[in-house]
């Protein structure tokens, strides 16, 4: 089968950023149906091994995904398009949410809705925890750098990035004294149909294209094009504002942000609200937990909630004066999303070759492994703090919400006895919490 051309690969990756709901896994899962099965793209191997690099690298995993079958199918103007348009739609479909939520929130129907909306996000989170563990904990090893993690965050509030170091060096640990303990598992498509329908495109026995060998000047040349790139963006917003201005600090704070993000969105909501909730003061917890709904509804990557933080951050401290708080939001909001996937580009365009070239040892893979195994604790304490602010609006010792508290046990139930699916719980649970609200249960 012939390569598509770049137009044909531009209509696809268009059309995926508007239906690509489901969050990582249902956006993986498209893909493969899309490009491995009807299409015949890429050949079966050739997509799991792609979606093993993503998984081993901080970001999105499912954008990062599309980025690199993109750059494998048409070189790095392929990536660069794949990875746009499958964020650009949600960008723009937040950015509207976002508006609506801060013009309108208040109101004591979109008040009802959000009543019932956040319970289910925490069960959404705490239902992450679990399919992450089953996925991960495979043996007491990894189980333990688990309960470690979540006891420094829980307990010693450790700063998620130190988390992220300390289980990465157990993980360099351990994969020399127990190798089997830490060796990578299976990842989600390890489930998906073989190939079908004939060779495709670039096929699992073809060779790579040329373009796909490891360069280090070509490397070298990718790499300080994104770091100039950066600097570059950087430099403007501390010229326009300074460095203590609001977009510079965002612009600093989800660089870092995206350099963490192991285990996607749900991993690095953790340290931002640590920093963006508790010290900054960007946005309140019970906001943060309405923005999660908001991206949960919305195509792309579940990690595009952190534009509805820089969306609401901006808001509520107009960068551009009092009057100016629509055009701060969305300046914040687009400020934050290119800080944070723009390592991911770089991740996949400049490193792809080379994480090619140690995938499968050992010595790269346990730190990743003990990361992610560390990211478990850390989602489960998410969840407990989504779930405090949730039962117990007013604080500690605040009158406890049983209407919520209702909400969150049949979420649950339905989440994981019978795998209702996200669009529909939220729908549900909304129209709940208003009826709740309506009836004056709380």
């Amino acid at each position: 089968m012939p390569l598509p051309s770049f137009g044909q690969a531009l209509a696809f990756w268009f059309r995926l950023g508007w239906i690509s709901f489901g969050g990582p896994a249902g956006q993986i899962a498209l893909m493969h149906a899309e490009l491995v099965e009807r299409r015949r793209w890429i050949g079966e191997q050739r997509f799991l091994h792609a979606l093993n690099y993503c998984m081993l690298l901080p970001g999105p995993e499912a954008q990062q995904l599309a980025t690199y079958i993109g750059w494998l199918l048409h070189r790095t103007r392929g990536g660069i398009a794949a990875g746009v348009l499958f964020v650009l739609p949600s960008l723009a479909i937040l950015i509207g949410l976002s508006w609506i939520y801060m013009r309108f929130g208040q109101l004591p129907l979109v008040a009802g809705l959000f009543h019932g909306i956040k319970p289910a996000v925490t069960a959404l989170v705490l239902q992450a925890a679990q399919r992450i563990g089953t996925r991960t904990l495979r043996n007491r090893w990894l189980a333990a750098i688990a309960a470690a993690s979540f006891a420094a965050i829980f307990l010693l509030q450790v700063p998620f990035p130190a988390i992220v170091v300390g289980a990465a060096l157990a993980g360099a640990w351990g994969g020399r004294i127990l190798p089997q303990a830490f060796a990578p598992g299976a990842t989600k498509a390890d489930a998906a149909a073989g190939n079908r329908g004939g060779a495709a495109a670039i096929d699992d026995g073809a060779p790579p294209p040329p373009h796909a060998a490891f360069s280090p000047a070509r490397f070298a040349r990718v790499l300080g094009v994104g770091v100039l790139l950066w600097a570059g963006a950087m430099a403007l917003l501390v010229l326009a504002q300074g460095r203590h201005g609001l977009l510079a600090q965002m612009a600093w704070f989800f660089s870092k942000a995206a350099l963490v993000t192991f285990g996607g969105a749900y991993a690095v909501l953790p340290y931002v609200a640590q920093a963006a909730v508790e010290q900054q003061h960007w946005l309140s917890a019970s906001q943060m937990i309405d923005g999660l709904a908001l991206g949960e509804t919305t195509p792309g990557p579940l990690i595009m909630v952190l534009a509805f933080v820089g969306f609401v951050g901006g808001w509520l401290q107009p960068v551009f004066g009092p009057g100016a708080a629509l055009s701060s939001g969305i300046a914040a909001a687009l400020v934050v999303t290119a800080f944070t996937f723009l390592p991911s580009f770089v991740f996949i365009l400049a490193g792809a070759p080379l994480v090619e070239a140690t995938h499968g040892r050992l010595g790269f893979t346990a730190p990743l492994t003990a990361v992610t195994a560390a990211v478990v604790g850390v989602v489960l304490n998410l969840a407990l703090y989504f779930a405090a602010h949730v039962l117990w609006p007013l604080g500690p010792g605040g009158r406890f919400d049983a209407g919520a508290a209702l909400i969150m046990v049949a979420a649950s139930v339905a989440l994981v006895r019978y795998r209702v699916g996200v669009a529909p719980l939220l729908a549900v649970c909304a129209l709940a919490g208003l009826a709740l609200g309506v009836a004056g249960v709380q």
